[in-house]
Parts: C-alpha cells; sequence; structure tokens
C-alpha cells in the first residue's frame, strides 16, 4: 500500500540526461539513470468504520481517522510511525517502530525489528513487542507468516497477569488476479496466547477485498474473534467489542 516518493530534482535531472544524449550521440549512456535515492519517505491517511488490533475493538465500534510515515534507507532499513483514534485506551494510540527488511535473490522478503505501543492519555498501557515475519509472492498469491514476541515488562506487573510475556503468530493469503490487478482479496489468521489474553488465549481473524483506484484502496473486510459470550462474561468485557463485524476503510497512499 506504500508508494516511494522521488524528488522533483532527481525527475529533473533524469529529463535533462536524456534531452542531452539525444543533441549529443557522444554522451554516456550512463547520464541518463537517476541515482539511486539514500532513502524513500512513504505514508498513508485513512478513515476507518472502526479500529479492530487482533480482532478486538479499540474505538467502541465507532469511525476513526489513521495516519502513518515512514523512512526507508536503500539498505533496507526503516522508521515508522502510526497513529489511531482509540477510545479503548484514553482518546489515542501512536505507534512507533522500527527495523530491517532485505529481499533474497529467491524472492523471500526477511523483515524483522521492534515495534512500540504509546498511548498519550494512559501510559500504563504502553507496550513493545520484538516482530519477525517471512514472506513470498508466487504469481497472483502472496504468502505471509510472522510473530511478536513481548517480553516481560512493566504493563504485565502493572495489571498483575497471569503470564509475564506474550507471544502472537499469524499466517496472511493474498490473491490479485492477473485480469482484475486493481482487485485484491486478503485474509489473516492470527493467535494470542500470554499476557494479552482477552480474557484467555484466542484466535483472530480478517477476510477481505481491497480495490485501488490511483492513490487510493478501498476496503471492506469481515474481522473477529473465537472468543463467545460466556468467554467475555466471565471476563466482565462487552462481548460486541469482540464478536465478528465488518470493517469498512478509505486508505490514501503517499
Amino acid at each position: 500500500m506504500k508508494i516511494k516518493f522521488l524528488c522533483a530534482a532527481a525527475v529533473l535531472a533524469v529529463s535533462g540526461a536524456a534531452q542531452a544524449a539525444y543533441a549529443d550521440d557522444a554522451a554516456p549512456a550512463a547520464a541518463a539513470a537517476a541515482p539511486t535515492p539514500e532513502f524513500t519517505v512513504t505514508g498513508s491517511a485513512a478513515f476507518v468504520s472502526q479500529y479492530r488490533f487482533r480482532g478486538i475493538a479499540q474505538t467502541d465500534n465507532r469511525p476513526t481517522a489513521q495516519a502513518s510515515i515512514t523512512v526507508t534507507d536503500k539498505s533496507g532499513f526503516y522508521v515508522s510511525a502510526w497513529g489511531s483514534g482509540s477510545s479503548f485506551n484514553g482518546g489515542s494510540e501512536i505507534d512507533v517502530y522500527g527495523g530491517y527488511s532485505k529481499t533474497l535473490k529467491d524472492g523471500i522478503t526477511l523483515d524483522g525489528g521492534l515495534y512500540g505501543y504509546l498511548y498519550p492519555n494512559f501510559s500504563p498501557d504502553n507496550t513493545y513487542e520484538l516482530y519477525a515475519d517471512i514472506s513470498k509472492s508466487i504469481g497472483p498469491v502472496g504468502l505471509k507468516a510472522g510473530v511478536n514476541w513481548a517480553p516481560a515488562q512493566p504493563y504485565f506487573t502493572t495489571f498483575q497477569t497471569a503470564h509475564h510475556y506474550d507471544m502472537y503468530e499469524y499466517g496472511e493469503l493474498t490473491y490479485t488476479p492477473a485480469a482484475l490487478p486493481a482487485l485484491t482479496f486478503h485474509s489473516h489468521l492470527g493467535h494470542t496466547g500470554g499476557g494479552f489474553d482477552f480474557p484467555k488465549q484466542y484466535i483472530d481473524y480478517v477476510v477481505g477485498l481491497g480495490y485501488k483506484w490511483k492513490n487510493l484502496t478501498f476496503d471492506i473486510s469481515g474481522t473477529g474473534t473465537n472468543l463467545s459470550t460466556k468467554d467475555t462474561n466471565a471476563g466482565l468485557i462487552d462481548h460486541r467489542l469482540v464478536k465478528s463485524v465488518a470493517v469498512f476503510s478509505v486508505t490514501a497512499n503517499f
């Protein structure tokens, strides 16, 4: 969903080099090639009908706005920031993360780093995770598997959780028809186990369809968890926060 910015100077350089080559056949062909930028900047702004994180409602099933920015070095290192409204955690959530991504010769991409979840209006909920994933495209099909591990940290002590760690494992499958490249079918299946149990170990899922038009992506997805009414009653949790719902979103990518 992210597209790279090329600075105006690089575009002008390519244009100028091409004109020079046309006027003078002796000019080296390399002059027409734009240098690889040291870093790229990508971003997005979105409106969602509600914010769900691992199947759990974060905005009391209400709409919110979200935005992100990522700076990527040509070596593969990157840093990102992402923000969203979050009535579940006092009004807002800001995620800051950074890592390294490398695509191997066989097309397999490895990615890993450190992810922080920050809640300016309720700091006891602040947490961090280490993450790693592997992905590969096979024709129109995309495959991805990953894990997020939250080691012992103040959150687990503050809320006296049964476990002082958490492990989240997930797999994703996407399909983009060759005849309809603007459409992407996507799915996600994840498992939470440890200190973030809600109120017990659970599975979350997403199945959806995205449509790209210029720099906009329209998406409709079904998402939810396998937590039953009995589970949420035992944890004194409103079941509507975890039940299956349809989520609509419009995202502008820059």
